[in-house]
């Protein structure tokens, strides 16, 4: 796989650049684990897509892609800002995205080694 050209990554990257920027139109009323949650698990999906985009062999980033979304998923129950339900949903559809993203990358990725190694 050339660098760059993974469509998932770059998937990643803008809910990871949505999630992390959303306090500003989202309504968080200032709450600070429901903007720490969008802004720092947001971050980390970009910089670990950024990573994966980059370096399109490293497997762990598609991994940590996928736990960050399922970090996002949980963050309104754990941090309990499902009361905000801009912030509540922004978390939930980025995790779900987060989430897809990831392990598509890892069952696309086994299935081409897979087929690229006979057994």
């Amino acid at each position: 796989m050339k660098a760059w050209t993974r469509w998932q990554d770059w998937v990643a990257l803008v809910a990871g650049l949505y999630a992390a920027l959303s306090p500003i139109w989202v309504s968080t009323t200032h709450e600070g684990g429901a903007v720490a949650s969008l802004v720092v698990l947001g971050a980390l999906l970009v910089v670990t897509s950024v990573v994966s985009l980059a370096r399109p062999a490293t497997v762990a980033a598609q991994w940590l892609i996928a736990l960050w979304g399922v970090l996002l998923f949980v963050a309104p129950w754990v941090i309990t800002y499902t009361g905000l339900s801009g912030a509540a949903w922004t978390s939930w559809i980025v995790g779900i995205i987060g989430v897809l993203a990831g392990l598509s990358v890892s069952l696309t990725g086994d299935l081409a080694h897979r087929r690229a190694i006979p057994h």
